[in-house]
């Protein structure tokens, strides 16, 4: 072994030794050495920790015997160690170090509980200290709350520890039941900024997704004024950009649980005008990152505010800085900036993808305006294959955001054959991934898009059969969506494929899918395969039997009117066909189900049950006299007769119709 090395483990070793001896002052001493031994050395940290001083100084930290100063120098020993690296949190962890301090905050010295709680803090913001610790015990937090009022220092780590443990919803609840709010909101006029900044973190965590929260803030006033205008004074120019983002989050997630408007003013002129502004190059990337995925939060659900963002600081040509990052290696001056932000360019566009998809999910205009800005879909098809996970979901995001548009379908989505990536990231991506993916393929597949006979030549429906199987209802629904999609209008090879890749026993276990979406697209591909007549009589003769028995089911089982309506056109459908109308006209249970519909409260009921009935009587086709004597005999045509006196045109017109079939 290196003499340095052994010299520097005796040193150690010669430190820890010392906190052991019987004199209480030589004991002081020799903890104000470590402490200064261990400020910035990570090799000495990790030695003390090996050779066992943590549970030494836990020891001393928790004996009353122990002088006040032993105890507070003790703490700052801990929280020097905490500084280390994730190995060191780990350590210190398991060594039980926050029960020790949190037990250590029932003792009436100041200085000690501030050392304890900056030592809490450091453990509690590293990423690798399991939240839960802070929540075991039910009086915590209250205590925690009991502490703010003491001093600058006890408000800051406190909020700093609660808005990194606020991690669920069951932690907001927590913290809110225990006054959060009332506790913190004076603390945004504290004369110290990083009170300030603090606080208003703990309220952006605790807003985030929380109806309960949110519908409170909006109502609390900080020395007579409203808390929305305090978030408004902290995004104005002139603060610190640290504090104008984490404003205009809290804004944003109080709209987005409904608190405020979003035509509100301090939305459409103060939140979103701020976060744009954070995405010019001019700031820091993280800056840039998080103002953009805010902004996507923001509007997602409000074309309003897409539009008006798609128009403030030319935002669409902004983000496509995104894609050049860093511009020029020569302006960036700080070589260590450089190397980190080369590291994390993906970020940034993870974040502009995240963007794009929100401002384009609904007006074409924008989407036109996406799609033509310089080498985007390339971007995106690049997108679509790059290493990070969370850049190819956020890129298919935004494919799937643009294939809403007709337009970009037939044009830029054909033009780059973006369906070859996607097939691709189909193959065994994070369901996460295969959701988004899969929902962009249905829109690629419709009868419209120049995408879809490719798509069917590249083996596609094996692949959308298996997604029919998968335990996730979003991916059940997408698989069967895109071959309804896939069907309509579809020429026989395809349907009886179709049909093949399925399997009549996975088509009929669809039809039984606990989830309703499940069904309505199945029922939609039902029906898309039985049109046209050669192909209802082909399908028929093959499997007419089970779908009978499947049509019988669900008009028999507690189902809602959209299904029903789907089903009965399904059943029209079969009675347009040559001989598959034989199997309702010899299914006496069918008929009365048909019967009892005709006579339904519902006018949609009414209307597909007239339909099929309409079907069968068709007076061009062969038998068209044996079906209208026995369903004369059953009582059909007094029905027909009552509905041509319907106040629904519509079924006034159908029962007319039908009724001179029986007159011709």
């Amino acid at each position: 072994m290196p003499t340095t090395l052994c010299k520097f483990t005796a040193t150690s070793r010669h430190y820890v030794d010392r906190l052991f001896d019987p004199d209480p002052q030589k004991v002081l001493q020799g903890v104000i050495d470590m402490k200064n031994a261990v400020i910035g050395n990570n090799k000495q940290k990790a030695n003390l920790i090996v050779l066992g001083a943590v549970p030494r100084l836990l020891y001393l930290l928790q004996q009353s015997s122990s002088s006040a100063e032993l105890r507070t120098e003790c703490a700052v020993v801990l929280g020097s160690l905490a500084m280390g690296t994730e190995n060191n949190i780990k350590s210190l962890v398991d060594c039980h170090i926050i029960p020790a301090l949190l037990q250590g905050l029932l003792c009436p010295d100041l200085i000690f509980i501030e050392a304890c709680l900056r030592c809490l803090r450091t453990v509690f913001i590293s990423p690798v200290t399991p939240v839960q610790l802070l929540y075991t015990d039910p009086t915590v937090i209250p205590h925690l709350m009991s502490l703010l009022s003491r001093s600058q220092r006890t408000q800051e780590y406190i909020t700093q520890i609660f808005s990194h443990c606020c991690k669920t919803p069951e932690h907001q609840t927590v913290l809110f039941n225990h006054g959060a709010i009332q506790n913190i909101a004076p603390l945004l006029t504290s004369p110290s900024y990083k009170v300030r900044m603090q606080a208003l973190k703990c309220f952006s965590v605790l807003a985030y997704e929380n109806t309960q929260v949110s519908m409170t803030l909006v109502n609390v006033l900080v020395d007579g004024e409203l808390l929305s205008q305090v978030f408004v004074r902290m995004m104005q120019r002139d603060q610190p950009i640290e504090m104008q983002l984490t404003a205009a989050k809290c804004l944003t997630y109080m709209c987005r649980a409904g608190a405020i408007r979003t035509d509100d003013r301090c939305i459409v002129l103060k939140t979103l005008p701020c976060l744009v502004r954070m995405c010019s190059k001019e700031h820091l990337l993280e800056e840039r990152v998080e103002g953009a995925e805010t902004l996507a939060y923001l509007m997602e659900p409000d074309v309003e505010l897409q539009r008006i963002a798609s128009t403030t600081d030319h935002l669409v040509a902004m983000l496509a800085d995104y894609f050049k990052y860093p511009s020029s290696v020569s302006a960036i001056t700080d070589i260590k900036r450089l190397d980190h932000d080369l590291k994390h360019a993906h970020e940034l566009r993870q974040a502009a993808f995240k963007l794009y998809a929100s401002l384009g999910s609904n007006d074409e205009d924008i989407r036109k305006k996406i799609t033509e800005t310089e080498n985007m879909m390339d971007r995106i098809v690049s997108g679509l294959s790059e290493s990070s996970i969370k850049v190819r979901l956020a890129a298919v995001r935004c494919l799937h955001s643009l294939s809403r548009s007709v337009q970009q379908l037939r044009t830029s989505f054909h033009d780059h054959a973006v369906w070859k990536p996607l097939m691709k990231l189909l193959q065994n991506a994070p369901d996460e991934v295969l959701v988004m993916a899969s929902s962009t393929l249905c829109n690629l597949l419709l009868e419209f898009s120049p995408s879809k006979e490719p798509i069917l030549e590249s083996g596609v429906i094996e692949l959308l059969c298996s997604l029919t199987q998968s335990d996730s209802p979003a991916l059940r629904v997408n698989g069967i969506w895109a071959l309804m999609n896939m069907a309509f209008q579809a020429d026989q090879k395809v349907k009886v494929e179709i049909v093949r890749g399925l399997g009549t026993e996975q088509l009929f276990r669809l039809l039984s899918d606990p989830d309703t979406n499940v069904l309505m697209k199945t029922l939609g591909l039902l029906r898309n395969l039985l049109s046209t007549r050669p192909h209802i009589d082909q399908i028929m003769s093959s499997h007419g039997k089970q779908i009978m028995q499947a049509v019988t089911l669900i008009l028999e089982a507690e189902h809602s009117i959209e299904v029903k309506e789907q089903t009965l056109c399904i059943l029209a459908n079969i009675a347009d066909g040559n001989t598959a109308k034989e199997l309702i006209m010899t299914n006496e249970d069918v008929l009365q189900k048909i019967k009892y519909y005709m006579g339904h409260s519902n006018v949609k009921l009414q209307l597909a049950a007239t339909f099929c009935i309409s079907n069968l009587i068709w007076n061009e086709e062969d038998g068209s006299q044996e079906r209208q004597d026995k369903l004369r005999e059953m009582g059909f045509v007094d029905i027909l007769h009552k509905l041509t006196q319907a106040s629904d045109p519509n079924l006034c017109d159908r029962a007319k119709t039908a009724m001179q079939q029986y007159l011709a």
